[in-house]
């Protein structure tokens, strides 16, 4: 008896050991967790901790991905907008050699068949040349190694210096002299070099659109109630047609050739009108930049910089404008009177003052002022 009672002790004794090294083991587990828990949020934060952390940054990191995307796609399709720009300007060019040119010359006076042969192949010449030099030259990059130039910051991106003027494009992902912005239709970024070549690329294809719409408007005026007569000659044929055999079908009252004439003529003035309206209030904004003396990028630099001075009762000023005048003569490189004739309404691929490193006043700049930025 007494040994079945300790033999029962000794199995009781044991399970309340192997209960108690449970305990500690399930108590050491869940204190080891914890540790691992701790350890991996301390981590975290200390990866993603900021002091400048904000609503602002938190939606940017949010929206990273969509903005990879859009620098991604906008550089594979920037050779399918450039093809684009080619075909459609080419298409006009056909349309006016093969339709209204023929026209022209048997119709108009000499003196008004003088006017549009110069003054449209001039035209023509100045958009297929400067659109060229646009998409093919560089805009202009800062050197790499950074000990080629001083005082200049660092861009955070490509870890390279980073003189004045100068902004990291993410579609080329590279730093660009003086950018004022990445144009898809030139599959190239605008900046120091390529700038006047952009700008009056946009100019003179406003100009050709306008010319295009302003001396098409009466043909296309015909044209359109042409392609009206045709419908309502179309719809009554048929109506004929179904109360006849198919040899009393009587022949179409246009032909092919006229057809296709009319609705070239209609798509030429509708794709001019629009090009002209879009792209000409594009070289306004441009144009009303270049009075400034700034870029796309600098204006809400500057509008920023202007309302911080502004409420400190300062004044802003940008030390890059010489003034409205001196500005275009900068940006267009005319240091003499003959320049506005061989630099500006003729092909020019001259250099724009300046390397893009440094800022010194330009020799044709009449008033001399020290550049400030506020007073």
């Amino acid at each position: 008896m007494r040994s079945r009672q300790r033999m029962f002790a000794a199995v009781m004794r044991l399970l309340l050991k192997c209960l108690r090294l449970g305990r500690r083991r399930r108590f050491r587990l869940v204190r080891q967790a914890e540790q691992l828990w701790h350890y991996g949020h301390l981590c975290l934060r200390s990866l993603l901790y900021n002091s400048f952390t904000n609503g602002d940054v938190v939606l940017d990191s949010l929206f990273e991905p969509v903005y990879w995307l859009v620098d991604h796609v906008t550089r594979w399709f920037g050779v399918v907008f450039v093809a684009l720009v080619i075909g459609l300007t080419s298409s006009i060019v056909a349309i006016v050699y093969i339709c209204l040119l023929p026209l022209i010359l048997q119709t108009y006076t000499p003196a008004w068949i003088c006017w549009h042969l110069a003054y449209g192949h001039w035209n023509l010449i100045m958009i297929v040349f400067h659109y060229y030099m646009a998409i093919t030259t560089s805009p202009g990059h800062p050197p790499q190694a950074k000990n080629d130039l001083t005082g200049v910051s660092i861009c955070r991106k490509c870890i390279a210096p980073k003189p004045a003027r100068t902004h990291h494009c993410s579609i080329c992902n590279r730093c660009v002299l003086k950018m004022d912005h990445h144009c898809p239709w030139l599959n190239n970024c605008v900046g120091h070099y390529n700038h006047r070549y952009f700008f009056s690329f946009c100019l003179f294809m406003t100009m050709g659109c306008i010319y295009c719409s302003i001396s098409g408007w009466e043909m296309f005026r015909d044209a359109y109630a042409a392609i009206e007569r045709m419908k309502l000659l179309e719809k009554e044929r048929l109506q004929v047609a179904a109360n006849q055999t198919y040899y009393q079908t009587p022949p179409p009252s246009f032909s092919f050739r006229q057809r296709a004439f009319h609705k070239s003529v209609v798509y030429l003035w509708v794709l001019c009108s629009s090009v002209a309206l879009a792209l000409g209030a594009l070289t306004l904004w441009h144009a009303a930049l270049i009075t400034r003396g700034e870029t796309s990028i600098e204006r809400h630099i500057n509008r920023k910089e202007r309302q911080r001075l502004q409420k400190k009762g300062k004044v802003f000023r940008n030390p890059y404008s010489y003034g409205s005048w001196d500005n275009w003569k900068v940006f267009l490189g005319v240091d003499v009177p003959r320049h506005w004739l061989t630099r500006v309404l003729l092909p020019s691929p001259h250099l724009p003052h300046g390397t893009g490193l440094s800022w010194d006043l330009p020799p044709c700049v009449t008033e001399q002022r020290a550049p400030l930025l506020a007073i």
